[in-house]
């Protein structure tokens, strides 16, 4: 479990076929620091799991579903990725549960700067689209954002410019990859109501 606060900006090392998958390899120094074998790192809001970590650079192995689901396949070396260690017990929530399982795909369709922030507007697809609600919480690329306004087929959110800097979504241009991760609390009570009929 995530919060969808970015700890680091990491570097993409390598990514290699391994397998029915790949092993990919990324430069971050603060979340590899006390990291080990078996920990959670989200990486783009992907929950991946630790390999290896040596000299600042951590490896986890990623599914072919996983390359397929979610915008990591993408990934070359030098490009930045925004980084989370799992939350603890005792971790402030600043963001809102983000559990690091990609729901949908998709790509930026437009920006608008303003003086003191951007509004970055979102294809929605589909299939996730009831999830989505003015003022709710997404998870884009891994962090934790408010929606500001939703259209039929298309969200927006409003960055400050912490996020800007911060994040990889400052650098995103139009028709770049997102991962997308919709409130969980919405989809259990789907099923919970769907349940009851």
């Amino acid at each position: 479990m995530f919060t969808g606060i970015v700890e680091e900006l990491g570097t993409v090392v390598d990514l290699r076929p391994s397998g029915d998958g790949s092993r990919l390899s990324i430069r971050a120094p603060r979340v590899t620091a006390g990291a080990g074998h078996g920990d959670s790192i989200a990486v783009n809001g992907v929950c991946l799991t630790v390999v290896d970590t040596a000299d600042g650079v951590f490896t986890a192995d990623v599914m072919q579903v996983t390359l397929e689901r979610s915008s990591l396949g993408a990934l070359v070396p030098q490009a930045p990725v925004n980084l989370e260690r799992a939350a603890t017990l005792t971790s402030r929530l600043g963001g809102h549960l983000v559990q690091g399982h990609v729901d949908a795909a998709s790509r930026v369709l437009a920006r608008t700067p303003g003086e003191q922030w951007e509004v970055v507007r979102i294809a929605l697809p589909e299939d996730v689209a009831r999830y989505v609600v003015d003022k709710g919480s997404i998870a884009v690329d891994g962090v934790s954002l408010t929606v500001s306004a939703v259209g039929a087929d298309w969200f927006e959110v409003s960055l400050i410019p912490t996020t800007l800097a911060l994040t990889t979504l400052g650098a995103k241009g139009v028709g770049a990859p997102v991962n997308l991760e919709v409130d969980v609390i919405a989809k259990h009570v789907e099923r919970l109501l769907q349940a009851q009929r």
